[in-house]
């Protein structure tokens, strides 16, 4: 990462134009999430979104990846989880029905259609999870009793449900905006915006919790008290220690690459020659990036979601019940100290693990395609040095990708359990868990995010600042 020739590349208004665009559809999205969905006075429903954030895991990380979209009852509640389960489906059908990948090996033709079929599942999608959502804050406000008047006519509804997929649609919209800049996958980015919007709040409550010292304070060696909760302030330490320690080997594993020596034949044409130079092609360890946890955390989602729609119909449900507390992983709201850990309580983390690692081979099979590149390589004049062009060649990069495949999954499944292996280790010792599985999951997001975008902002200034090397 090459910071001097980003700085140098701002000389270059088409750089300036494309992060000042960025910058500027982050702000629009920032704008929208404070919009309030038109369902009758905010106020009564107030009471009812706390105890759905507080209720379970699965409220918080909604709230969460909607940059408090559910906190402020916003038109951008729903997200992008549409759009993220529409490419999810979409992916599986390319792969499953051969006339769809035919039709995604057409080029670029075939993907912008592909693509806009993903939009258009996207739209119903969008609709029946506004519904989903109206429907358990409207039976949580019954429960919690927070007005004498808890009725809402079927236009309130309609309103309501338009202008949550309005806004699903919109951020689909900005996102794929985002993407066009080349500096940054757009679904990724409005996700680590979102994220990264909570932060503050988030800061703010450990700081009030740090200084807190109703229970005493902090001495250093019997000649320093510091005005800090004791307790906190080595918790606060710890997770500060062991961040740095994640970060780094998450940036190392990010970073890591397998580089493939490539050949190119010598050509005589005339009296010129072509050809008979060496070149490299890099492969990264996780090619994926953070698409296989935001599509394993969204997959996982779906259970928990279900779970509290037939709850709010009928409270007794035991497979309702079995489908909450399954998959959300044990909070300081949720769990029990009297029981302690339970065999549950492990369903969440290990499905999570396995969709890590799954959606990792998945996804890097799409963007990395063996038969499409070992068909270039030859086309061009390209081979592997020991391997035959063509079939062989197509093995080769299949076996490499395979196994760096089998060591980048594990490890990112691995940084991805974390956060609950901590609360576990919490809840072993102090019987109350931390509360890291969410701030966990978002932390992952952001860091391999902003590696993926700083590099992607790195590739193009190098593009832009070529001619200052001639």
């Amino acid at each position: 990462m090459n910071f001097k020739t980003i700085f140098k590349s701002l000389k270059n208004k088409d750089m300036r134009k494309r992060i000042f665009a960025v910058v500027g559809i982050l702000i629009v999205y920032r704008f929208l999430a404070h919009i309030p969905v038109p369902l009758g006075d905010q106020a009564t429903f107030k009471q009812a979104i706390d105890n759905f954030i507080n209720g379970s895991d699965f409220g918080g990380f909604i709230n969460l990846i909607s940059g408090g979209g559910l906190t402020n009852f916003s038109i951008l509640l729903v997200g992008l989880s549409p759009y993220i389960t529409a490419s999810i489906v979409m992916q599986l059908l390319t792969k499953a029905i051969p006339r769809m990948e035919e039709l995604n090996k057409d080029g670029e033709a075939g993907r912008r259609k592909i693509s806009q079929w993903t939009r258009m599942l996207t739209v119903p999608l969008a609709v029946l999870q506004s519904v989903a959502y109206i429907f358990i804050l409207f039976q949580e406000l019954i429960a919690s009793n927070t007005s004498g008047s808890v009725e809402i006519s079927f236009q309130s509804w309609t309103l309501a449900v338009t202008a949550m997929t309005a806004g699903s649609v919109i951020l689909m919209w900005l996102g794929e905006l985002v993407t066009e800049q080349g500096i940054g996958n757009g679904t990724s980015t409005i996700i680590h915006c979102s994220i990264i919007s909570s932060l503050p709040v988030t800061a703010a409550q450990f700081g009030q919790a740090l200084f807190d010292t109703s229970s005493g304070t902090l001495s250093l060696f019997g000649w320093l008290e510091l005005p800090v909760n004791p307790t906190m302030f080595w918790t606060v330490l710890a997770i500060c220690v062991g961040m740095v320690v994640v970060l780094y080997i998450l940036v190392k594993i990010n970073e890591a690459q397998h580089i493939i020596t490539i050949n190119y034949a010598k050509r005589v044409r005339g009296n010129s020659a072509y050809g008979g130079i060496k070149s490299i092609m890099p492969i990264k360890l996780i090619a994926a990036g953070v698409v296989p946890v935001i599509f394993a955390v969204a997959f996982l989602s779906v259970p928990a979601f279900i779970g509290q729609i037939i709850l709010r119909a009928d409270s007794g449900s035991q497979i309702a019940q079995n489908l909450v507390s399954w998959f959300s992983a044990p909070s300081a709201n949720t769990f029990d100290s009297s029981v302690g850990l339970q065999a549950k309580d492990f369903v969440y983390p290990i499905m999570y693990f396995l969709l890590v690692v799954m959606f990792t081979y998945f996804y890097t099979s799409i963007v990395f395609n063996s038969q499409e590149i070992a068909e270039n390589l030859q086309k061009q004049g390209g081979f592997i040095e020991g391997v035959r062009p063509g079939k062989q060649t197509e093995i080769y990069f299949t076996k490499v990708v395979n196994h760096l495949n089998l060591f980048g999954s594990i490890a990112l499944g691995i940084i991805a359990l974390l956060p609950y292996i901590v609360d576990y280790l919490f809840i072993v010792t102090t019987n109350s868990p931390l509360g890291l599985s969410i701030s966990g999951t978002g932390l992952l997001i952001v860091v391999t995010v902003a590696l993926e975008n700083m590099r992607q902002i790195n590739s193009r200034a190098l593009m832009v600042t070529y001619d200052d090397y001639q």
